[in-house]
């Protein structure tokens, strides 16, 4: 956590997504910045490979359809409110920014399931039937780390 310090604020709507040891954080670029980053990006990579080598092929068609579920509930929110999108379309316009984060950074969204953002994540809908913009509906976000050295929650929410 010193060489990787808390990334800033953070939706509650985001952090459901999110594992106790994920690494979001913000810090000056040095060369020891890199190399903490790149540490421990290396520390995750190898316990996810020891992940995979003690995997076990699931079989049962009802945990496979809700990870699969799971995972397109994910892209789905994603590629609705990704932060970078407003900055891709900026740069490569509209359409071009849909196709990318659609097809390339959260691909499977049109794959992996029928559901619509909305059927996910209906206190987002408005009166028209439209998609509210706003980044967080609970109005809440995370300043700092909100789980501690166990990985229990126990994150003050401030107002976002």
């Amino acid at each position: 956590m010193q060489l990787l310090p808390w990334g800033g604020k953070i939706t509650s709507e985001s952090l459901r997504f999110f594992s106790p040891i994920v690494i979001w954080t913000v810090f000056e670029p040095s060369e020891a910045n890199h190399q903490a980053l790149y540490s421990a990006f290396v520390d995750y990579y190898m316990v996810w490979l020891e992940f995979m080598d003690g995997a076990v092929r699931e079989s049962s068609k009802e945990k496979i359809d809700r990870n699969r579920e799971a995972q397109h509930k994910y892209l789905t929110w994603r590629a609705e409110k990704d932060p970078g999108y407003p900055l891709l379309k900026k740069l490569i316009g509209e359409s071009g920014a849909k196709d990318l984060v659609r097809e390339f950074l959260f691909e499977g969204v049109g794959s992996l399931g029928t559901k619509s953002f909305l059927e996910y994540f209906a206190e987002y809908a408005q009166e028209d039937g439209t998609v509210n913009k706003k980044r967080s509906m609970a109005g809440k976000s995370f300043g700092t780390r909100p789980w501690d050295a166990h990985g229990l929650f126990v994150g003050d929410a401030v107002d976002g």
